[in-house]
Parts: structure tokens; C-alpha cells; sequence
């Protein structure tokens, strides 16, 4: 299954480069939501440039999913970036508007229903 988030880049990570020839990069975005989340994403392989084409305080959207595995009895979850685009809706290569708005993840009926906790 495959999600989406729309954020502002805060981090981006350098490349790393493993023994075995895997390669991975990681960033982050910040959420827009009421309560802002910082939420680490992963490249991996050839996405890897996918961060090349990326600016922090940039606006974009990130197509992910939810990998997740079991090593020695502990469980690890990560989120796979496999597309990002600007805030406007195009590749991440250009620039991301700052005026753009943003849609909210809850329809309108489930934002008024939410409790206020700061969590």
C-alpha cells in the first residue's frame, strides 16, 4: 500500500554507502498539521538522487510506503520514499512555492471531532 505526506524539508542526510554496495539516504519533512511532526524518510538504490533534486525549507509531497522488518527478535519500521514532488505538484527539481496551500489530511467533519491534545 502506498501513502503520501506533504511537509517542509527540514534535514537532508548525507549518502551512505554500506560493505556491500547498498546505498541509502535519508531526510526529513515537517508536517504542517496542527501539532508539526518531524518525519524521517529513506532512499534507497537508485531513489538515492531522488535527495539530490531536494532544498531544506522546501515545500513537497512524499510518495512513500512502510517497509518493516524483524532482526534478532526486534522489530524496525521504515518509511520508503519512492517519488517527491515540489509543493506545487511537479518534480522536486524546482523550487516549491511557499504560497501554496496546503489540504489537511482529516476531512472537515473529523477535524471538529478531534480532541486538543498536544500529542
Amino acid at each position: 500500500m502506498s501513502y503520501e505526506m506533504t511537509g517542509t524539508v527540514k534535514k537532508i542526510m548525507d549518502l551512505m554507502t554500506f560493505d556491500s554496495g547498498f546505498t541509502k539516504r535519508e531526510f526529513v519533512v515537517t508536517t504542517k498539521d496542527q501539532y508539526p511532526q518531524d518525519v524521517k524518510f529513506e532512499t534507497v538504490r537508485d531513489k538515492t538522487s531522488l535527495c539530490d533534486k531536494m532544498q531544506e525549507g522546501q515545500e513537497v509531497t512524499v510518495h512513500f510506503d512502510v517497509r518493516g522488518n524483524e532482526f534478532k527478535d526486534r522489530y524496525y519500521v521504515n518509511l520508503n520514499a519512492w517519488r517527491v514532488e515540489s509543493g506545487a505538484g511537479t518534480a522536486a527539481a524546482a523550487p516549491a512555492a511557499q504560497d501554496a496551500p496546503l489540504d489537511t489530511d482529516l476531512p472537515d467533519s473529523a477535524a471538529e471531532d478531534e480532541e486538543d491534545y498536544p500529542f
